[in-house]
């Protein structure tokens, strides 16, 4: 018997746009009675956001996470170090804010200046104060089930499908990646939500064969319109965790956006998606940090 060739075009459907602006937006407004309630207690949580270097992309970055914190009631500090700044220097500082008791969260903006240990800067955040949730403790906290802090974008993932009523629970999820970032952690979540998840990377052969066994997508390659509408279930939820620049200075994310219209039930666009969930749960770790402090202040 001839084989069918594979069709996901067979059916159209309505592809529904995941607006993280507005999700995110939503979110932040939650919080200002979180940052009320801590105001009236005498605490002003505070967010310290150390930039070593003049990479450009990360002074848009910082900036943005600056003034939206700002804008939250949060206490803000950002401290800019130049290029030339050892790491010893910079671990140094970064115990500085440790000790410091009107910090309560403390983000070190990715990427390091070559020589700077990228794991050393990790393992010195204190762990209570560690919003990124990449210090080895919160890390294996998380592994267990018992997350202190939780990776920003993979817990914007998490808030996405929430929001959308999407429960992973029986459902196979395929995360593109395995970066400690994203990939790792966003499998974690959706396992212990009880999902089957499949983890693929660049070496994965015949990609497509998986993904179109995905009921959710998560994709995290850093490879522009690495997804096609071919490589997709029928009524899939796809979320887009890649931002690219292309020669044309346009963004575009992991997945072929127009492509996957009509194949996928959901899907995230590039820009206004994950990106501003990651800046929203950044906000909201520092507030939980600084609730913690009031817990074991009294």
């Amino acid at each position: 018997m001839r084989a069918i060739p594979f069709s996901p075009r067979l059916s159209s459907l309505q592809t529904r746009l995941i607006d993280g602006n507005a999700i995110a937006r939503g979110l932040r407004e939650n919080l200002r009675s979180r940052v009320a309630a801590l105001a009236a207690a005498g605490i002003r949580p505070g967010l310290a956001v150390v930039r070593v270097g003049n990479d450009p992309a990360s002074k848009i970055y910082v900036d943005n996470k600056i003034r939206t914190c700002r804008d939250a009631g949060m206490r803000s500090e950002h401290i800019e170090l130049p290029a030339s700044t050892g790491g010893p220097a910079l671990l140094e500082r970064i115990r500085a804010l440790n000790a410091d008791a009107n910090i309560h969260g403390i983000l070190v903006q990715l990427p390091l200046p070559g020589g700077i240990s990228p794991d050393r800067v990790a393992e010195t955040v204190s762990p209570e104060k560690d919003v990124d949730g990449f210090h080895p403790l919160n890390v294996g906290l998380l592994a267990i089930g018992r997350p202190r802090f939780i990776p920003c974008t993979p817990l914007g993932v998490m808030r996405l499908l929430e929001h959308e009523r999407i429960d992973p629970a029986g459902q196979h999820a395929v995360v593109i990646g395995r970066s400690n970032i994203v990939g790792k952690p966003m499998a974690l979540l959706l396992l212990q939500r009880g999902a089957t998840v499949t983890i693929c990377n660049s070496k994965t052969p015949d990609l497509g064969a998986i993904t179109r066994q995905a009921d959710i997508l998560v994709v995290a390659a850093g490879k522009p319109k690495l997804v096609t509408g071919s490589m997709v279930k029928s009524g899939a939820t796809i979320i887009d965790v890649g931002i690219n620049r292309g020669a044309d200075g346009k963004l575009a994310g992991d997945v072929d956006f127009q492509d996957v219209q009509g194949t996928a039930a959901r899907v995230t666009p590039v820009p206004g998606g994950v990106g501003p969930m990651t800046v929203a749960m950044l906000l909201e770790n520092a507030v939980s940090a600084a609730e913690g402090f009031a817990r074991n202040d009294r």
